[in-house]
């Protein structure tokens, strides 16, 4: 089964964190498509290539998901991160299944745990690693 990590990147907290899921879903068997290290950083890309760097990122995520069996969904933080909320809906539209990761004990209006848009769109929500291993193995 192949994972794409969907997540926030743009602290160093956040990179280390999707590393530390990619590195347990990886020691537990499963093949991981992470952006920040598969997609490449968007910095050098800039330099490389100036303003189509951006469009060379926009697709080369896409095509990460596509070729993904599920979507991984890391879903912390105040409101979830707005890339995040869109790779979840691309996955949605393709049919592709998505398990959201919340260890952020914050919920949203009234009382509830997501966005009721981003809640309908994932097939489970864990609120650690093991319990991510558990709902990844009941889709294989």
């Amino acid at each position: 089964m192949k994972i794409f990590i969907a997540g926030p990147l743009f602290s160093q907290a956040e990179r280390e964190f999707n590393l530390k899921v990619d590195e347990h879903l990886r020691e537990q068997g499963f093949e991981t498509f992470l952006p920040q290290r598969d997609v490449g950083e968007l910095d050098e890309l800039l330099r490389k290539k100036g303003r189509r760097a951006y469009r060379e990122v926009f697709e080369r995520d896409l095509a990460g998901m596509d070729r993904s069996d599920v979507v991984v969904a890391i879903l912390d933080g105040a409101d979830v991160d707005s890339g995040t909320a869109f790779e979840v809906g691309y996955a949605f539209a393709k049919g592709k299944p998505v398990i959201g990761l919340k260890t952020d004990m914050r919920v949203f209006a009234k009382g509830e745990e997501l966005n009721n848009m981003l809640a309908q769109a994932i097939r489970a929500l864990a609120r650690n690693l093991d319990e991510l291993v558990e709902e990844l193995r009941r889709l294989g």
